[in-house]
């Protein structure tokens, strides 16, 4: 049975926040903050959650981007990941807390670069083509 998970975009002057991961799944790579939903929650709601616990930032106005059917690298582990597009205050810092080592702000053609998940280059790829182009 699929585990959900949600993880959450915050595009800034034409940069994204990543996270560096600190645990399994996806260990050591860079990734949208996210995470596994709690008992009652909807995937927006993880979203939310999750970019708070791992940034120290509150976004809000969360909008369904896209939908990813994975498998961990752990043969048992399944998720069903939903990526929202969040908003928050532009004066707000992101901090790397819990499940994140490391917290920044990069380009498309920096993610590229980055030991990044397929999800993750698939977002930005779609980013840049609907949403930083314009």
């Amino acid at each position: 049975m699929p585990e959900a998970a949600s993880s959450a975009i915050l595009v800034r002057d034409g940069r994204v926040l990543l996270i560096r991961r600190r645990n399994p799944p996806s260990f050591d790579m860079y990734a949208f903050p996210g995470g596994r939903a709690e008992p009652g929650e909807t995937p927006a709601e993880t979203a939310l959650r999750e970019f708070l616990e791992e940034t120290g930032i509150r976004a809000h106005s969360p909008r369904a981007f896209a939908f990813y059917d994975l498998q961990a690298e752990n043969p048992r582990r399944h998720f069903h990941l939903t990526v929202f597009l969040v908003e928050a205050d532009r004066d707000k810092i992101a901090e790397a807390r819990d499940d994140a080592a490391d917290a920044g702000w990069y380009t498309p053609a920096e993610v590229r670069l980055l030991n990044a998940p397929a999800s993750v280059i698939d977002c930005i790829n779609r980013l840049e083509r609907e949403i930083l182009s314009v």
